[in-house]
Parts: C-alpha cells; structure tokens; sequence
C-alpha cells in the first residue's frame, strides 16, 4: 500500500481539524481499507474529542463531518458497568459541543480511552482476510509481534470499548503500534497525524506481503455469459421479494468467476462475511444459482428465515428476505440494489469479499463470524440507523 501523505501539502494546513480532515480522507481513498461508510477517525483538542460522524464517508469527509464531543463524558462512559445502545447514543450527544454536528461514531467511546491525539481505525481487507482464517490469531501474532494488541472479536459500541478500556488497565500503551480487532478491523494512533496514518499503511503493507507470499491468488476468467432469460428471472424474484424494483448488475470478475466455481463454495459463503459491518448491504449470505434459479432462490429464502428464526428475539421484526447477490456457477456474480448506486457499492463489497475469501481459502479455509453475531449486528438498532441515512 502506497504511502499517499503529502508533506508540502500538510506543512499548508492550519490546525489539528485540518489535518485530521487530510489524512482521514487519504486512508478513504484506500478501498483496500475502507468501504462506503466504513471506519471512523478522530483527533482531540483540548477537552474535546472530534470524531467522524455517522453518515459521512472517509473518502469525501469536511471538517463539519467531525462531531465535537466532551473527552470527559465520553471516558466516564468507558467505566460504567453497562449501558444500553439507546442511553449511549443520549449521552453522547448530551456531551456534544454543536447540537447541529452529525451523531458521532458507534466507536466515538473507544477513541476517546486511547490515550493519543489521532486515531485511525479501518477495516483493512488484507489484516481482517487474514484474522478470518483458523489460525489467523497466530499468525498476525507472528507477523506484528508483542507491540500488536490482538483482540478477539468482539460487539462493537460500548461493549469493545468497555472490553478494551478493562483490557489495557495494566498496558504501556506506548509500547503499542496498534490494536488488531479479530474479524473486524485495525487501530493506529499516535500524537502526530502522520505517523498515525503511516502506521496504518505500513501495519497494512505487512499483511498485504505476506498474502502474496503465502496466499497467492492465480486467478483466470473464463466466465460463461448470463443468459437475459436468466437475469430477467433473477431480477423478477428479487424484486418480489424486496417489494422494490431492482437494478441489477453483473460482476463477472476473477475472483467471482473462481468463487462460483470453488467446489467448496456453500461451506465459504455461509461462513460469515469479510467484516461484520457487511452485513447490512449483503445479508449474511448470498444466493447460489446452479442450474435452476427457482430452486436457488427458494433456498436462500429458506436459508434466511431459519436464520432469522435461530436468532431473533421478539423485539426483532423481520428485513426483507431478498438476497443482495447471487454467485451464478461459471458465470460470476449478480448484485440487486434498488438503483443503480446501490448496486455499485454492493458490488464493490463483493468483490473484496471474493477476494479475501480466496485468500484465506489458500491459508487454510476461511471462517469469519458466527451467524449469531452476524445477526447481532445486521438487526442493530444503531447499524440499522445507519444504512437508513
């Protein structure tokens, strides 16, 4: 990954928010790190925390996409012994310092319990491929070594601040170069913008290396084409099931011709997405097409109400049971958003999880979350708030 910072640029900017602004919108530009929405930065002046609101995207964030939140406020949440998703997002905006600034981020608490002035964090799709393997935890201790804080996965909001705040009582968090969240993301910080960003794109080189080295993907396209009888099916039922109409699009890439394919491919599919924040734009999986599109269609309506049913609570109310993509065998993907942008921002996802899959797959088998926690999140209230702005 290409370090993108620009010192001349840089040395123009006037103060902190300016180049937090910066270097947030250069980890943005990073697909390989984050995607529509994805991630969160902040930086802390004084008593006063900005951190990325919800709605804003990394790649296009202005100075007014940061909300201003008491440091104080935000730390004392840290040690309360629980704290309802409701009361959280109260308190926090009760904290806020502009009543018009954007909610601030689910992550707004974690960022102000670590103890440096910038903090970046991203979904970096190289460090999570690899945390989504069976000994993806080894590995990433044999790669970063002692001055990586590796964490099991867990919720996040207030219950991996809560968890990260008790876990580093006793750390020197000088000695850290970064928190690595399994199945979910990574943490760089430090008190200069640069080296924090820096840190990042370095930490994400490393992993990027060692997937070409141990993981190579040789991947070749030799898709069939998708019949027009066979997509105006696909589309027809989707729609039906979405109570929308729906605008598909073709992915026909290597790496989903290849994931079609894979013998194993029913196994990958349903073993959780590349990270869990996914899950609210592609479902917890996708539909698989062979040779019948009423049969594949039929089982992932099927698939998905048994899901629903194993893990809902009486509280949930049912999504729409319609898949966001189908893998077509031989051909590749097909994605259903409502429009054509949505359709753009699923396939983009897909595509970096057919990726990742197929590297993990080449480290041993790939295995994300457990479809109780992609439920979790993809029937959050708060995660639900998101994809509705």
């Amino acid at each position: 990954m290409r370090n993108r910072f620009d010192s001349d640029y840089a040395s123009t900017l006037s103060d902190p928010l300016a180049m937090r602004v910066y270097t947030s919108r250069l980890l943005g530009q990073e697909s390989d790190l984050v995607l529509h929405g994805g991630g969160n930065t902040s930086v802390k002046i004084g008593n006063t925390l900005y951190v990325k609101g919800s709605g804003w995207n990394l790649d296009t964030i202005e100075t007014q996409g940061f909300a201003p939140v008491g440091l104080e406020a935000l730390v004392a949440m840290a040690s309360f012994h629980s704290l309802s998703d409701s009361d959280m997002v109260r308190l926090q905006r009760e904290a806020m310092q502009d009543p018009h600034a954007p909610n601030p981020s689910i992550e707004a608490i974690l960022h102000a319990i670590i103890p440096f002035d910038f903090v970046d964090h991203t979904h970096a799709d190289a460090i999570v491929t690899i945390s989504n393997t069976p000994d993806g935890k080894e590995r990433l201790h044999t790669l970063y070594g002692e001055n990586m804080l590796i964490v099991d996965y867990v919720m996040p909001g207030f219950e991996l601040a809560k968890y990260i705040f008790d876990f580093t009582r006793m750390i020197d968090w000088n000695r850290l170069e970064g928190i690595i969240l399994m199945h979910h993301g990574i943490f760089t910080f430090d008190n200069d913008a640069y080296l924090s960003y820096t840190k990042m794109v370095d930490a994400v080189t490393q992993a990027e290396t060692y997937l070409q080295c141990h993981a190579p993907l040789h991947l070749t396209c030799n898709a069939s084409a998708l019949s027009t009888l066979v997509l105006t099916q696909l589309t027809t039922k989707v729609a039906q099931l979405r109570g929308c109409d729906i605008e598909p699009l073709l992915l026909s890439t290597p790496c989903t011709y290849a994931l079609s394919i894979h013998p194993e491919v029913e196994r990958i599919v349903m073993s959780g997405g590349l990270t869990p924040e996914h899950v609210i734009r592609i479902k917890p999986f996708p539909a698989l097409i062979d040779t019948s599109v009423e049969e594949g269609i039929y089982r992932f309506v099927t698939d998905y109400q048994h899901y629903f049913d194993l893990h809902a609570q009486p509280h949930h109310r049912r999504l729409d049971p319609a898949p966001r993509y189908a893998l077509v065998k031989g051909v590749g993907a097909v994605v259903f958003g409502k429009d054509a942008h949505e359709s753009a921002i699923i396939a983009q996802i897909v595509e970096h999880t057919a990726r990742a899959m197929l590297h993990a797959e080449a480290l041993g088998g790939f295995h994300s979350l457990s479809q109780e926690e992609l439920f979790a999140m993809e029937y959050w209230e708060l995660e639900q708030a998101k994809l509705k702005k």
